[in-house]
């Protein structure tokens, strides 16, 4: 009988990192300043990071050894299963062969702990007592929350207020390890103030709650900023996804043709596809396809450029694929995926050619989603159901041409927090929804003088 899971033996977890820098042709603009507008350097970033991640930030090493302090939590999960979705292959009558990596299996049912356990160890071994973070869907809240009560640090999170409405039980899973968790924007900081008193009823966004946890942040000496996505070393830190992957591969004896993940900021697709553009960077062919909404088209729309990661312009200013960082996301249902900018590096391979991105509205991907669910059990996240929708068109690609293919895809997270969305769609209270091109213009008038990449 054929293997439906492949499993590795936690001796067989990675026991490195993999740093996609070190392959490129070339690597993206540097991050500036954002008075001066100059490249910035590790002490510009010693407020906000430990020197630690700051040094894997700007590092070029191709592998980055994993504390032993950090496997140790690792092997509470990892490695991940890679399961064969057979019956999925069966009912769509396609040849391709359909594996998907599954990350709900973590405690806080994501790929998130995987950054989150790294960068809580990075901060509790430099003497860090407390943590302030952002969160949208929910998702790096509980994974950071997780992390900070297993090294003892203190944890505040400042949760998107749309999605702190929607979500309790997200909100009380943060808070069962430990967690103090506000709404943004809040009266707790001055950049909360000054959106608040601009509008009361802000539905809030990633932007704004980054501006929060950052001044927070920057103001106590006991205190560092931990992003969830986005930035080098998050990216780095998920690669063990996509490292485990090739070695469930040698297993089956199979490899990708098509390698697929959703995107908000970047970092489960990342996580699983760096690993693998090693391989395409060295001649494999491998289509990779970063799958976003169209309510918040960064990749497929976003021009590329200069921008903050914030509202009110605390952070660096980095080149990405960006809305501007002023876009205010639509709250049409629970899931993330909705950050106004893509991760540099993520951005970066996508101008190189190495990737594809794609975007699809939301019934789409909840139709992908509840058909995947009533065949291979598992309810998904509504982000993770953009990655499962790209993943059924490329199998009726398949099915159409009569090729046989092997496509991967990301499963970056359950949705067992997330019914409410999909209460919502049965419902019928769902519509699609694509952002207007007046919007983009607005948003991104802001940025216009700032310098290019």
């Amino acid at each position: 009988m054929e293997s439906t899971k492949i499993l590795l033996k936690e001796s067989e977890l990675p026991r490195a990192w993999y740093n996609i820098a070190a392959d490129l042709p070339s690597l993206p603009p540097p991050p500036l300043h954002p008075g001066t507008k100059k490249p910035i350097g590790p002490d510009d970033l010693a407020p906000l990071f430990p020197m630690g991640v700051i040094l894997q930030e700007v590092s070029q090493e191709r592998w980055i050894e994993i504390p032993e302090e950090v496997l140790e939590i690792y092997r509470l999960w990892r490695p991940s299963p890679l399961i064969r979705a057979r019956r999925l292959e069966k009912a769509l009558g396609t040849p391709a062969k359909i594996y998907f990596k599954y990350e709900g299996v973590s405690p806080a049912g994501s790929h998130k702990p995987n950054t989150a356990i790294a960068q809580a160890y990075y901060n509790k071994k430099e003497g860090v007592k407390r943590i302030t973070t952002e969160t949208g869907a929910g998702q790096w809240g509980s994974a950071l929350s997780l992390a900070c009560n297993f090294f003892g640090l203190e944890c505040k999170v400042y949760m998107v207020r749309i999605s702190y409405n929607q979500k309790p039980f997200r909100r009380s899973m943060m808070q069962t390890w430990g967690a103090t968790v506000l709404p943004s924007p809040s009266p707790e900081t001055a950049a909360g103030r000054k959106i608040l008193a601009e509008n009361p009823d802000s539905p809030g966004s990633l932007g704004i709650a980054i501006s929060e946890a950052v001044e927070e942040a920057v103001q106590r000496k006991d205190t560092k900023y931990s992003l969830g996505s986005v930035l080098n070393h998050v990216l780095l830190h998920q690669t063990v996804i996509g490292i485990e992957a090739k070695k469930q591969f040698e297993v089956t004896g199979d490899f990708p043709d098509v390698i697929i993940g959703c995107v908000g900021g970047g970092s489960n697709f990342a996580g699983i596809a760096f690993p693998f553009l090693q391989d395409k960077i060295n001649g494999k062919d491998i289509k990779v396809i970063a799958v976003e909404p169209t309510s918040c088209p960064t990749l497929t729309r976003g021009p590329y450029a200069y921008d903050f990661g914030d509202t009110a312009q605390l952070t660096p200013l980095v080149a990405m694929h960006t809305l501007g960082h002023t876009f205010i996301p639509a709250p049409i249902h629970a899931g993330g995926l909705r950050y106004h900018g893509v991760a540099p590096m993520v951005s970066h391979v996508l101008n190189l050619g190495l990737i594809e991105a794609r975007a699809y509205n939301q019934l789409d991907c909840f139709d992908a989603a509840v058909k995947f669910s009533q065949l291979e059990g598992i309810v998904p996240a509504p982000e993770t159901a953009h990655a499962i929708k790209a993943m059924i068109d490329e199998a009726l690609k398949a099915k159409e041409e009569g090729k046989e293919k092997t496509i991967l895809f990301n499963f970056s997270g359950h949705g067992h927090f997330d019914m409410a969305s999909y209460d919502a769609y049965f419902a019928k209270k769902l519509t699609n929804y694509a952002l207007p091109q007046a919007e983009i213009d607005k948003a991104l008038k802001i940025i216009k003088n700032y310098p290019k990449p």
